[in-house]
């Protein structure tokens, strides 16, 4: 089937507004990929759906995470001509419809966007009243306790600004090194005599040798499967700007591990996000923690400071490996690191309980656990971090299972 004329035709026009929902989503479509779009479909034609769906996804998306957002967006716009009509149905309630169709933040947003667009010609006085913000909670506040799974398109992108301005002050730990100051339990003799030759034998003060203190060397594990999608990008644009200056190292893991030591080193958050998703190629991919553990002890075990590495996983523990390998790797772990601190968005529902295997085995090797599925738990990372360093007893004294 031949398309027509660009000139005339409007099926140019819905591709268009295609890719524009699209990148409203998030999705990275640019008039390039919405040319090669029409092109495509004046290769296959329209007569076939599916066709056209595996047609127009060949050239529009280029990420894995990126098709399930596309799928929804896709079978939203080519169900009915008429678009518009068909976007301000799906805002209207039915009767005859008991169960709508459950779509992604991302593409809800995206869609109620475009069929909202021919009312921006109001007066402005009337959008003004529209759009009046009078007897409501601050946005803030709000996105302060919301789900990072929950949020929409334009949310997420807010909140992914507001996590790099969260502080995470690292509790500083003892080195192995010492320095002369007026405190400590061993003298400097060669300080003493310099003092006591300067004022003729007299000792007016003892210097004294104390240890430095240094900051918390830390070991970041982020799942990026696919249930951890949103957690792990917010989670790492927070961890590169609040662990600034720090010794570190990032590592991400789903079906293999992922070294992200070259994107931390860079200053920009944004640069450091695209350069690991450049690296990631399990990205959205199933969970096997303890290979990836295996890996990091073959290839990587050169990034733990001794024994006074803090190690932050991230992950929701839905594993798909053996729980014998799991538990001889993080048994290693526990052995060559000072505490383990389990980031679990899970821990959000109030009485969870690890029933998974993969979850059962880090509860069992884990020092702490917090809840990080919103911006409020992220500034009680610091508290509890502090409250792990400064907890007495050994890896047999398993945590609370609360939120």
């Amino acid at each position: 089937m031949i398309l027509g004329d660009a000139r005339s035709g409007k099926l140019p026009e819905h591709f268009t507004a295609f890719g524009r929902a699209l990148r409203r989503a998030g999705v990275a479509v640019d008039s390039s990929r919405i040319t090669l779009a029409v092109q495509a479909a004046q290769t296959v034609g329209v007569s076939r759906k599916d066709d056209l769906r595996a047609a127009l996804a060949a050239v529009m998306v280029s990420r894995q995470q990126d098709l399930g957002v596309f799928d929804e967006m896709f079978d939203a716009f080519f169900r009915n001509p008429e678009l518009a009509q068909q976007l301000l149905s799906q805002m209207l309630p039915k009767a005859g419809q008991a169960h709508p169709p459950r779509r992604k933040a991302r593409v809800q947003e995206a869609l109620t966007l475009a069929a909202l667009k021919p009312r921006q010609t109001a007066p402005s006085g009337e959008s003004e009243l529209r759009l009046d913000a009078a007897m409501t909670a601050s946005e803030q506040q709000r996105l302060r306790h919301a789900d990072f799974q929950g949020l929409s398109a334009s949310e997420f992108r807010l909140v992914e600004r507001l996590v790099r301005d969260i502080p995470l002050p690292l509790p500083p730990v003892p080195a192995r090194r010492h320095r002369v100051g007026p405190r400590g339990q061993r003298l400097h003799w060669p300080r003493v005599l310099q003092e006591a030759r300067r004022h003729d034998g007299e000792l007016l003060q003892l210097p004294r040798l104390t240890r430095r203190q240094q900051p918390l060397p830390l070991l970041v594990l982020v799942d990026v499967s696919g249930s951890m999608e949103r957690y792990a990008r917010l989670l790492l644009a927070f961890l590169h700007q609040a662990t600034r200056g720090a010794p570190r190292a990032a590592f991400a893991f789903g079906t293999g591990l992922t070294d992200l030591r070259p994107a931390f080193r860079l200053r920009d958050s944004d640069q450091m996000l695209a350069l690991a998703n450049e690296a990631i190629d399990d990205f959205a991919g199933g969970t096997r923690l303890g290979a990836s553990l295996a890996q990091l002890r073959q290839q990587h075990a050169r990034c733990l400071v001794g024994r006074r590495t803090v190690v932050l996983l991230i992950t929701d523990g839905l594993d798909t490996g053996e729980p014998a390998t799991l538990d001889q790797e993080l048994a290693w772990l526990g052995r060559h690191t000072r505490k383990l601190m389990w980031l679990n968005p899970l821990l959000r529902y109030e009485g969870y309980v690890p029933l998974a295997s993969g979850a059962q085995v880090l509860h069992r090797h884990a020092d702490g656990m917090l809840a990080v599925h919103n911006l409020s738990h992220l500034h009680d990372l610091a508290r509890a971090l502090a409250d792990l360093m400064g907890r007495s007893g050994s890896n047999t004294d398993r945590p609370a299972l609360t939120p």
